[in-house]
């Protein structure tokens, strides 16, 4: 399914070859995020992804880098997480070279101009003031305090206006110099394309030089912030997020936890779609998700509500929450739930863009990189006892977070009622 190579002081180069593909999709991870910030660098990472996109060396505009690409009927983009910043593009197969170039361009050979890096500051301020008045994303931002508490995994990944403001030109370079290196970096190609042909591409693109590791420090123990955080919004709807410490990102129960996370709240068919959506009407959407890095992890349950019905709604979450830990999942359903995780990923790979996502994000962050019948045996292999030792051991009340975000005089009295059915 894939081959790499690892270029003497340049980048690891991962390949999906997918035959009769007519696009070739590029994935370049540069092993740098927000939490390899260190004091006075905070926000740094993701406005350094920003300003590579206002000029490189060989597109000295934004408008050059995006007729580059998306002159040929391509897209790309570019998204910083908290232990890498990704770039990709996604582009007809006879452009291979040009998708490839452009994100050489992008991570090796940005100009980083001063009078660039003052007007995006602005650009910046009014993207987290935007998160600020999203009452979902500012109920995430919460939640993240609550379970991570005030540290690198706790704060929000574009820092906050005061951090942005002081940022200065010459501490964004620096980190750019730093950790923007052709050996700091993964690049994944999916399409096709030969490996070889591949590796030629990245080496002419992004060349060599030797880079650092992702040096930040250890994850709290967790959860590290408080039991409950509020936001006092005069919204129609009410935001919600409760959740819990769950597992690092290689963990032995990492495949039993997705399948765990697919039962109780991914898609229309999941528990709490059923109870608190279909049964109840309690909500118009709610989900599951899972949150993993190197060393710590979360399971978090979203959700919008009306107000007035806010304590019926984390009632009825806590309920399926109990339900895991204190009954079996029937056979029936465990099969139903593994079919459609297993049917997703084989979905996802006959797309280019999916693929060198699967490949490149498995290669720059996790311990080994799986073939797909690896996963889907992975999968197969859960078992309803599994998943229920492992809700036993992540469902306790010492360790749920709970993050709300409504009108003040719905806020009152929540803390009590967080607390799983006896």
């Amino acid at each position: 399914m894939f081959e790499r190579t690892t270029l003497d002081q340049g980048p690891r180069v991962i390949t999906a070859e997918l035959p009769g593909s007519r696009s070739i999709s590029v994935a370049a991870y540069v092993l740098a995020g927000s939490r390899s910030e260190s004091d006075g660098q905070i926000g740094v990472a993701h406005f350094l992804e920003h300003l590579t996109f206002k000029g490189t060396a060989a597109y000295p505009s934004t408008r050059a880098l995006s007729e580059g690409i998306e002159g040929v009927g391509g897209s790309f983009n570019a998204a910083t997480d908290r232990e890498s910043t990704v770039y990709w593009a996604r582009v007809p197969r006879r452009e291979a070279t040009r998708a490839v170039d452009v994100l050489g361009e992008l991570i090796c050979r940005p100009s980083l101009a001063d009078a660039d890096i003052d007007r995006e500051r602005d650009v910046i301020v009014e993207e987290i003031r935007g998160y600020l008045d999203d009452p979902a994303e500012y109920c995430q931002i919460l939640f993240q305090q609550a379970m991570y508490g005030n540290g690198a995994l706790g704060r929000e990944i574009c820092g906050d206006e005061s951090d942005i403001r002081s940022l200065e030109p010459d501490r964004i370079r620096a980190f750019w110099a730093e950790r923007y290196r052709p050996a700091n970096t993964v690049i994944a190609i999916a399409g096709d394309i030969g490996h070889r042909d591949a590796v030629a591409l990245v080496e002419g693109s992004f060349g060599r030089g030797n880079g650092v590791g992702p040096a930040y420090a250890e994850a709290p123990t967790l959860p590290a912030g408080e039991r409950v955080l509020i936001g006092r919004r005069d919204t129609s709807q009410a935001q919600l997020t409760v959740g819990v410490p769950a597992l690092r990102r290689d963990h032995p129960d990492a495949w039993t936890l997705s399948v765990l996370n697919t039962v109780l709240g991914d898609g229309m068919s999941s528990r709490l779609y059923l109870s608190l959506v279909d049964r109840d009407g309690l909500a118009y959407d709610v989900s599951s998700g899972l949150v993993e890095y190197a060393d710590a992890g979360a399971l978090e349950v979203s959700a919008g509500v009306d107000p007035d019905r806010l304590p019926a709604a984390l009632a009825a979450v806590l309920v399926e929450l109990a339900r895991l830990r204190d009954v079996s999942i029937p056979a029936s359903e465990l099969a139903k739930t593994k079919a459609y995780l297993s049917g997703g990923l084989e979905l996802r790979m006959d797309e280019t863009r999916h693929l060198a996502s699967w490949v490149g994000g498995q290669e720059a962050l996790h311990d080994r990189v799986l073939t797909l019948d690896e996963a889907l045996q992975a999968v197969d292999r859960v078992g309803s006892d599994d998943i229920q030792r492992l809700a036993g051991d992540l469902f306790r009340d010492d360790r749920l977070r709970l993050a709300v975000v409504a009108p003040a005089r719905r806020l009152r009295g929540l803390e009590p009622k967080l607390r799983l059915p006896a």
